[in-house]
């Protein structure tokens, strides 16, 4: 059976509402890296791991193999500057961007509805991305309302 058209692709998987993230994690030069990420999934209660895929093409893909540890920073309604700041070629994404290092040294930023910080589990090569698996190893949350993407575009949940 033939491939899905790639735009079809699209289209398909836009129908799905996902929550938007900055995956954050410390560069081998030791400074901080860091890319947008809409592919956060659960995958296991029991050990708690998560997942998120990243193109084999992206900077972060590399930054997230040398890296033992990172973090999902979950990004709140406000915050879409971020999120694009994050996914677009910048040369110093963290420019202006309110951030601290927890007491692992790991970049959380500022303003979020919360924090996941993982440990590498593991790896799979899928397609032309990387599916990360992440072990749990802390976090923290806030109150606040989270920032989505659907459609090709960013919402909110709406109050009704």
């Amino acid at each position: 059976m033939p491939d899905v058209d790639p735009s079809q692709f699209r289209q398909l998987l836009g129908r799905y509402a996902t929550g938007v993230a900055v995956v954050t994690a410390n560069a081998p030069e030791g400074t901080p890296a860091g890319m947008t990420a809409n592919s956060l999934t659960s995958v296991s209660l029991i050990p708690p791991l998560i997942s998120i895929c990243v193109d084999q093409s992206a900077d972060m893909h590399r930054v997230l193999l040398q890296s033992e540890q990172f973090v999902l920073n979950l990004l709140a309604t406000d915050q879409e500057m971020i999120s694009r700041r994050f996914a677009g070629q910048h040369e110093s994404r963290f420019e202006g961007i309110g951030y601290h290092l927890n007491h692992q040294g790991l970049v959380v930023l500022d303003g979020i509805i919360g924090h996941i910080e993982c440990e590498r589990y593991d790896t799979h090569d899928a397609g032309d991305h990387t599916i990360f698996i992440g072990k749990v190893t802390g976090g923290a949350t806030a109150v606040g309302r989270p920032l989505l993407y659907y459609r090709g575009g960013y919402t909110e949940l709406s109050d009704k």
